[in-house]
């Protein structure tokens, strides 16, 4: 294995695994975020502390850390960009320092959509609004909105090959498997715009 190689993984992981909303949550509110709501990360359960900003600053270094991550593998070692969105997505789900119980993966997952294909974040967007204000359900608009990515990429001529957006979306299904189950279920939580 190259040192490229090594430090492209390492930068991604490292990257991908800041737990932002619980570091955001503890400087905040003096909470840990994994002791509220459905005990997740991500900035969809730091919106069930009723702080809308702080959910909101979530989102945004969530998603800002996937597309820096691609920006820097992008304008250096471009032919291992693929590789550097896996890695990163899969930090921020698996964090070392939370003994690998991280967030779904959706907003960092969307900052490398955005850094890969600005249309591609924008089907993205347009979807999970849509779906959300449809249903309320943050976890069915953050699958089927990464479905339609991937359908929209493998009909369209993209510059990435459409499995890495199939392989993103079979992992976003992983995560939300507990709230496919609630979905089923329907116990699954709406949210509250």
């Amino acid at each position: 294995m190259n040192s490229d190689l090594i430090f492209i993984i390492f930068y991604s992981y490292l990257l991908g695994s800041i737990p932002f909303g619980l570091i955001i949550t503890k400087i905040f509110l003096k909470k840990d975020v994994r002791k509220i709501g459905s005990g997740n990360i991500g900035a969809t359960n730091v919106l069930r502390t009723g702080n809308k900003s702080l959910a909101f600053l979530t989102l945004f270094f969530d998603i800002f850390k996937g597309y820096i991550c691609i920006y820097i593998t992008l304008i250096n070692f471009s032919e291992f960009t693929q590789l550097a969105a896996l890695i990163c997505f899969i930090g921020h789900i698996f964090p070392i320092w939370l003994r690998f119980k991280g967030g779904k993966g959706v907003a960092t997952y969307l900052g490398i959509v955005l850094a890969l294909s600005f249309n591609l974040a924008l089907v993205f967007g347009i979807s999970w609004l849509l779906i959300l204000y449809i249903t309320r359900y943050s976890s069915l608009s953050s699958i089927l909105s990464s479905l339609n990515v991937f359908l929209f990429s493998f009909y369209s001529s993209l510059i990435y090959p459409d499995f890495i957006y199939l392989t993103f979306f079979i992992i976003i299904v992983f995560t939300h498997r507990e709230n496919l189950v609630r979905l089923k279920n329907k116990t699954e939580r709406k949210i509250k715009l």
